[in-house]
């Protein structure tokens, strides 16, 4: 087992299977010595733990949580492509978007949930640029997706 999947189950947040897509793409593509994710939503076991908008139905501590588990399914796919997550040196960047009502502001505080979370596994190399950004709809009524770009060696 890898160093950072025994970090993943010291944190209580082991590596899932990797989330089928929900249309014509793949999880992941490698480019050089970058992993680019497709969108991942907070899947758990198969199903989204709740659907609808941060600020109506879906509370913003919900919502955080489900960043770091959209976070945790963007590591599985990123073994997927790599084979081993201990090959990742740095979490370059992270775009992480909140379906929310208009009068919702707090974008960047939901996606803390994922951003901490990387902190925790990767330490410094887990430090990484990121928008945070609030849209009408996700797919499948998520509350939450994000993609992450990582470089490997």
């Amino acid at each position: 087992m890898s160093q950072i999947e025994a970090r993943l189950i010291e944190l209580g947040s082991p590596l899932p299977e990797v989330a089928k897509p929900v249309a014509a793409y793949t999880p992941a593509v490698v480019t050089g010595n970058l992993v680019f994710t497709s969108g991942q939503l907070p899947f758990t076991n198969g199903s989204l733990p709740e659907t609808g908008k941060v600020g109506a139905t879906v509370s913003p501590e919900n919502a955080k949580a489900y960043a770091r588990q959209a976070a945790l399914n963007a590591l599985a796919a990123v073994k997927l492509v790599i084979g081993d997550l201990d090959r990742v040196t740095r979490v370059v960047k992270l775009v992480g978007f909140v379906a929310s009502v208009p009068e919702f502001s707090g974008q960047p505080g939901v996606i803390n949930g994922a951003s901490e979370f990387l902190n925790e596994v990767f330490g410094d190399a887990g430090i990484h640029a990121r928008s945070a950004v609030g849209v009408p709809v996700l797919p499948l009524d998520s509350p939450v997706e994000l993609e992450i770009i990582v470089e490997f060696n």
